[in-house]
């Protein structure tokens, strides 16, 4: 009978029962995933544990209102919030109107040649500022010199002739007297004299035309204004017909500025024109900033502009300092009324609210009361206010987004001094 070793045969794994370990030898026990589950339960109460014993430290009294203001929302106490306030105080109010608009020249000329020719001379820079009188080209003159030579000349020969006719005529008339010669003669000789003066005149005139030619050869600034680039060189050959100028004048003392403002302002500026009181007109930087220049209103346009709803105002500056240039871009006010005795505070103290206009007014307890006001008109960063607020109440400025009735605020003033703004800035 034969022996086996039964040491090299491998051995039978132990069959258990159904499971993890039975199908994978390597999984973990199942003990394991429900103990982390445990752990994680136990971290989440200790959490929401500690979170609720804050926020019940943080609000013994059991307030539990909320907004971005609440203690419980900025999870702090309900310590004063800082603001910036200014003084309302009472004064005069300027209302003005504004508008966007166009420095324009005064006046502008093309200067054209009058007559053909060379040009000899040119007598200005460009960008020079010229007086009305002023030579700037000058036109080759020698043929209309010629021309008055001959009409001289002519004129001469004429002057002659009717000296001829004139000596013949009186003895025609001694003859017709004697009964030499007849009638007929006598007035043909008359006819002759006439023909010489009137050859005369012509000959005046054709002096005259030369001589007015040789004055348009020299060309002068018809007004007094800036003259721009040079648009034909010296010499080329002009003529009176050419369509390009040679020079373009604008004037800039005065000057004058087109804007547009809507169609409803425009009883208020008419009642004002007609009361004849000047109307003030101040022009802005670009960045409706900072004052340009002041002058007045000139004149309204004639009609309304039926696509824009607006209407056409021109104002104009003595500009002595060149402050306004022409096409230049400027924000125009117009102050049409002054109202007196206001209260005035800054433009960032009015809120708007359901019930209307509204500020935040701070006590003596430095608390701070909501008071509904009523609004005039804003100009600049003030604001008129009619009706309620009294002249020394101090109003928040800044921060008011945290604030409603009776909160404690921590007052400070605006370094930029408040309602003390100027008046004269845009109107809103």
């Amino acid at each position: 009978m034969a022996h086996f070793e039964t040491a090299d045969l491998p051995k039978t794994p132990e069959v258990r029962g159904p499971g993890p370990a039975a199908d994978n030898p390597e999984a973990p026990p199942r003990k394991r995933w429900w103990i982390w589950g445990l752990v994680v339960v136990v971290a989440a109460a200790g959490i929401w544990y500690f979170r609720t014993r804050g926020i019940q430290a943080s609000n013994p009294g059991g307030v539990t209102a909320t907004g971005p203001g609440s203690p419980a929302a900025m999870n702090m106490p309900d310590q004063p919030l800082p603001v910036v306030v200014a003084t309302a105080r009472k004064g005069d109010l300027p209302v003005y109107f504004n508008g966007l608009g166009t420095v324009t020249a005064f006046n502008t000329v093309t200067v054209r040649s009058r007559v053909d020719g060379q040009i000899v001379k040119i007598n200005f820079t460009e960008g020079q500022f010229v007086k009305e009188g002023d030579s700037l080209i000058e036109i080759d003159p020698r043929p209309f010199q010629v021309q008055k030579e001959q009409a001289e000349g002519q004129l001469a020969k004429d002057q002659a002739q009717l000296k001829d006719a004139q000596v013949d005529y009186e003895r025609y008339q001694m003859l017709f007297k004697e009964g030499v010669i007849p009638k007929q003669q006598l007035d043909t000789q008359q006819a002759l004299v006439g023909q010489s003066e009137g050859a005369i005149k012509a000959d005046a005139a054709q002096i005259d035309n030369a001589k007015l030619q040789i004055t348009y050869s020299h060309i002068t600034a018809p007004i007094s204004g800036r003259v721009g680039l040079r648009l034909v060189d010296i010499g080329n050959i002009v003529r009176a017909t050419d369509t390009n100028g040679l020079v373009v004048i604008t004037q800039l003392q005065p000057i004058a500025v087109l804007f547009s403002l809507p169609q409803d302002q425009l009883p208020q500026v008419m009642a004002r024109m007609r009361s004849g009181a000047p109307m003030i007109a101040e022009a802005y930087d670009r960045d409706n900033s900072d004052k340009v220049a002041t002058g007045k209103l000139l004149t309204i346009d004639n009609q309304i502009d039926t696509t824009t709803g607006t209407y056409k105002l021109k104002a104009v500056f003595d500009n002595s300092k060149n402050e306004l240039f022409p096409n230049q871009f400027v924000n125009m006010h117009l102050l049409v009324q002054t109202e007196k005795n206001v209260i005035i505070v800054p433009t960032t103290a009015v809120l708007r609210g359901p019930k209307g206009a509204y500020v935040f007014a701070v006590m003596q307890d430095n608390t701070v009361k909501m008071h509904d006001v009523t609004l005039t008109h804003s100009t600049g960063d003030v604001t008129g206010i009619s009706a309620g607020l009294t002249p020394g109440e101090a109003v928040v400025i800044d921060g008011q987004d945290k604030l409603q009735n009776g909160s404690k605020v921590d007052p400070r003033t605006s370094r930029i001094g408040g309602s003390g703004a100027s008046p004269g800035g845009p109107a809103r």
